[in-house]
Parts: C-alpha cells; sequence; structure tokens
C-alpha cells in the first residue's frame, strides 16, 4: 500500500486535480490520499490558507473579513465549477467555512486552528467528490473518526501514539481514502494544527499508522536540487539520500520538507519518494534509511541566515564545572533558545536567531555573563548566515574541511565560525549575510562542478 501526499501546488486548480485523478488511478497501490489547501496558480497568487488566516484574524479584531471570505469560496467554487461538481458540494463547503469563522472565539489560538484546518479539509472533500463524479470508489476520511489524536498545542501538535493503532484501521476500508492534511483531534474534541507544511507530516503519520510500503511526496519539481536553484543555475538533482541528510538539509534552508516531516515515516522504516506532479514518470528521490556512498563526501549544500552569535571567552573554562549551564540558564531566563554551541578549552559561541535578540536585550544579557560568569570577553556577533555541508560521505572522506575552507579562503570570504556536527553527517561554516551566495557557489563550484568536470 502506498500513501500519496500531493501540495498546494497540486491542487490549485481543476486542472490540477484532474492530473491528481490521473495519478492515483494509474496504480492500484495508491490507497490513501492526503491533501494540503488549494496553493498559488501563479507566482503573485495567494494561498487558500493565508486568506482563512487573514479572516481569522480579522473575526477576531471584530473587523469585517466579507472581502477576504468571498475570494475563498471562489477559489473553491472555480475549482468545483471545472471539475463539474454540482452546487451541493460547495454549499456545503461554504457553510462549513462560514460556521467556523462565526465559532466561539474566547481561545484565539484554538479558533485559528479551526479556521485554517478549512482549507485542507474542504480540498479533501472537494477531491473524493471529483473521484466519486468519475465512477470511482472514494471516500473523504476525517481525522477525529480515523483516530488521528494528538497533543492541544495550537499550531504545534505532536501525535498522540495511540493514533499509529487507530489508523491501521483505515487498510480495512474499500476504495480510494481522500484524508485531510495538516490537523487532528485533541483528546477533548478540538481541531489542532501541526506547523506549517504540517500536511507533510500528515502524510508520513499515516504511512506510519497504516504500514504503507511507500510514501510518495507529490510537488511541482522533478526531484530535490543539491543546492538552492535560484543560487545556483541547473544544479545537480540527488537520486537518493538518507531521512538524516534530508532533516540536515531540511533545517538548513531547504523547502522541501519540513524538518520534522519526516520523523514518522522514518521511525518506522518507510521510504519516501519526492515527485513532480506535471511530470509524474520522472523517477524523482526518494529518501531512504541506507543508501549506497557513491557521490562523494557531499549529498548537499543549504543555507540560512538571520543568525547571530555570542561569543564568551574566559580563561580555564574548561575547568569550571557548570559553565555551560550556567550560560544556557541566562538564556534560558529570556526565554531565548539557541541553535549551536561551538567550543574550545577557554571559548565558546552561542549561535541564536537574531530575531530573539533586540539591541535593548543585547546589553542586560552581556552584563548578565560577565557578573555571573566572571567572563573576560563577550562579544555579540550580529547578521550571520549558516552554509551546511550534508553528507554521509563525509565519515569516509578525509580533507573535507579544508576543501571548503580552502575555496572560501581563495574567494575572500571570512569564516566567522566552524561546527563539525556530532552525527557526521554534516559541517557548518558561519559567514556574514552578504558572503551567503557568494559562499553556497564557491563550495557547490567545490564539490559538485569539479567532480562533473573530471
Amino acid at each position: 500500500m502506498k500513501i500519496v501526499k500531493f501540495g498546494g501546488s497540486s491542487l490549485a486548480t481543476s486542472g490540477q486535480i484532474e492530473k491528481v485523478f490521473q495519478i492515483v488511478t494509474s496504480d492500484v497501490e495508491r490507497k490513501i490520499i492526503v491533501v494540503s489547501a488549494p496553493g498559488k496558480r501563479f507566482p503573485d497568487d495567494i494561498k487558500v490558507t493565508d486568506l482563512l488566516i487573514s479572516c481569522a484574524q480579522l473575526a477576531l479584531q471584530g473587523k469585517d473579513y466579507s472581502k477576504e471570505f468571498h475570494q475563498i469560496i471562489q477559489r473553491y467554487s472555480e475549482i468545483a465549477s471545472g471539475l463539474g461538481l454540482s452546487e451541493d458540494i460547495m454549499n456545503e463547503i461554504s457553510l462549513g467555512i462560514e460556521l467556523s469563522l462565526s465559532s466561539e472565539k474566547d481561545h484565539p489560538a484554538r479558533y485559528m486552528d479551526a479556521v485554517m484546518a478549512c482549507g485542507e479539509d474542504n480540498c479533501a472533500r472537494l477531491v473524493a467528490s471529483y473521484f466519486q463524479l468519475k465512477e470511482l470508489e472514494a471516500s473523504y476520511i476525517n481525522p477525529k473518526e480515523a483516530g488521528l489524536f494528538v497533543t492541544n498545542e495550537p499550531g504545534h501538535a505532536q501525535v498522540l501514539a495511540k493514533s499509529y493503532e487507530n489508523l491501521f484501521e483505515l487498510r480495512k476500508k474499500s476504495g480510494i481514502l481522500i484524508f485531510p492534511g495538516f490537523f487532528g483531534y485533541s483528546e477533548d474534541g478540538h481541531i489542532v494544527t501541526f506547523s506549517r507544511s504540517g500536511s507533510d507530516i500528515t502524510g508520513s503519520v499515516v504511512a506510519n499508522g497504516v504500514k504503507a510500503t511507500l510514501y510518495e511526496n507529490f510537488t511541482d519539481v522533478d526531484a530535490v536540487f543539491s543546492v538552492n536553484p535560484t543560487i545556483i543555475r541547473n544544479p545537480k538533482e540527488i537520486k537518493e539520500l538518507t531521512y538524516r541528510e534530508m532533516r540536515e538539509l531540511s533545517y538548513a534552508g531547504f523547502n522541501v520538507f519540513h524538518d520534522e516531516a519526516l520523523i514518522p515515516a522514518f521511525q518506522a522504516g518507510i521510504p519516501v519518494n519526492i515527485k513532480n506532479t506535471n511530470n509524474p514518470i520522472a523517477p524523482g528521490t526518494r529518501i531512504v534509511k541506507e543508501r549506497t556512498l557513491s557521490n562523494g563526501p557531499l549529498i548537499g549544500i543549504a543555507s540560512d541566515n538571520g543568525f547571530c552569535s555570542i561569543y564568551i571567552s574566559k580563561y580555564l573554562m574548561n575547568r569550571e564545572v557548570g559553565f555551560g549551564r550556567k550560560l544556557l540558564q541566562i538564556l534560558e531566563d529570556y526565554q531565548i533558545s539557541y541553535e549551536h554551541q561551538p567550543s574550545g578549552i577557554d571559548d565558546i559561541s552561542i549561535i541564536i536567531r537574531q530575531n530573539q535578540l533586540p539591541v535593548e536585550l543585547e546589553f542586560q544579557i552581556i552584563n548578565r555573563i560577565q557578573d555571573e560568569l566572571d567572563a573576560d570577553h563577550v562579544v555579540v556577533e550580529r547578521d550571520l548566515a549558516l552554509i551546511m555541508l550534508v553528507g554521509e560521505g563525509m565519515r569516509h572522506n578525509v580533507g573535507t574541511t579544508a576543501r571548503a575552507s580552502i575555496a572560501l579562503a581563495n574567494a575572500g570570504i571570512n569564516i566567522e565560525m566552524i561546527n563539525q556536527g556530532s552525527s557526521e553527517v554534516s559541517m557548518m561554516f558561519g559567514v556574514k549575510s552578504y558572503d551567503e551566495k557568494n559562499a553556497v557557489q564557491v563550495i557547490y563550484e567545490e564539490f559538485f562542478s569539479k567532480v562533473s568536470s573530471n
């Protein structure tokens, strides 16, 4: 049994949904379909989920949301009309969204979740109706009826263990099952969403629950690329990578998957295949537990900016028991989470998201570190970008750090920080934000272009 998830771009129009139908019916193993909300039809378009968020925010402020509401209904109406569906489905969708928007607002976060979930929920109803119109045995599956229960954390739901056993029962149902992504239900019956891009999480969870042989994730690209194609023109496609490699790349800026999305599939050992709705015959990219290391040390390069570092130096820091704990406690007191913590004998750097550290807070934290930890030197370095080099092959190749460092040096790019991941699957360089693109380009040239030209 295969679980198939379709992203927003694959469901944005009636024409796209017709492609979805052709893909699903071309393989009898494609049993459960997880859908996102309709996405963008063109670059400047607005996603249905974003329109729902605007409606909910206006409603919470007691303001008129009729314009945004009509835009949402128009989007669904255009899709339904293009698919030849009856007006009954649109009456059902319109009433459902209206009821969600007019529901109790005593808990704003819970209210937002209920409204946002309308995007995926109604898209699933549309797709199921179309499949039925095409005389295919198909049915919409409500996550609550399927037993997808999650923690009561609006916008950050975590799946409860009992959900997997509940979802296994879906194997007994006949026909094609259309499952809305992005949300589940708390044990007391409230809709709770995963983080954005949460439909990927739903697909992974359902795949785990039903013990699928494969989780197919259809999007709008032929494969995962080894680097951001907006930085490198026509980058190398990745045919196969491991879960760990994908998670590292997602964390560091790859937009293919949310960095939490693959965990349920990984835990169940289910391979993932990323494919293109607009070119379904392309093999795509497979994500597996283990792969043959035949491509050199790196599989991909990712980058992200908006970081800063807090550098602390103190003589004999390594002999002071509890220094790291006390340092992190200061950050915790200000509700600041850290990303990385490279250290030496007498110094340590804490890498954090820059938006967590406004200037007025910076001085308070510096003063506390100096006063409470008796630090010799404390400096905050802002506007950093992190360049992540990822590849299982790094564990078996000597000189990866040297090659990357020399490439950056030859380009006149100063390295602010180096951090080797404890898993030996990733390596990170910190550079100034204005050097980010150039840094990615020269590292790609060193590890990919030179190999291709040999």
